[in-house]
């Protein structure tokens, strides 16, 4: 359980900022990522989430399939990772700690 922690707390973090943030933005998603794109300075920064956020797909991708697990099980972070950048992987790691917490085998006590 320990591996879920961090995560977990970042991504409800993170995703209680974003719909706080989103419920008092005066422009759509798209629109705001039009405005960011529209300067150098603050392109820069999204194309350097963006080339971070394919790394990390690629991560899980290659995560998923060296544990066992189809190509489209990544699918759903992988869309999530392109709308929200850090959401994808952050869900993705609480849900791997969880099925990892689920398959280890529990210490049995000694007498």
């Amino acid at each position: 359980m320990k591996s879920v922690a961090l995560p977990l707390i970042a991504l409800l973090a993170f995703t209680g900022y974003t719909l706080a943030v989103m419920l008092q933005a005066e422009q759509s998603l798209i629109d705001f990522g039009i405005d960011l794109m529209s300067r150098p300075d603050t392109a820069q920064v999204v194309i350097d989430l963006y080339l971070l956020a394919t790394l990390a797909g690629i991560w899980m991708y290659k995560d998923a399939r060296d544990r066992g697990q189809s190509a489209w099980s990544v699918l759903p972070y992988l869309l999530l990772t392109a709308v929200f950048v850090s959401a994808g992987p952050l869900l993705y790691l609480v849900v791997r700690g969880l099925r990892a917490s689920k398959t280890r085998p529990v210490a049995t006590q000694q007498a």
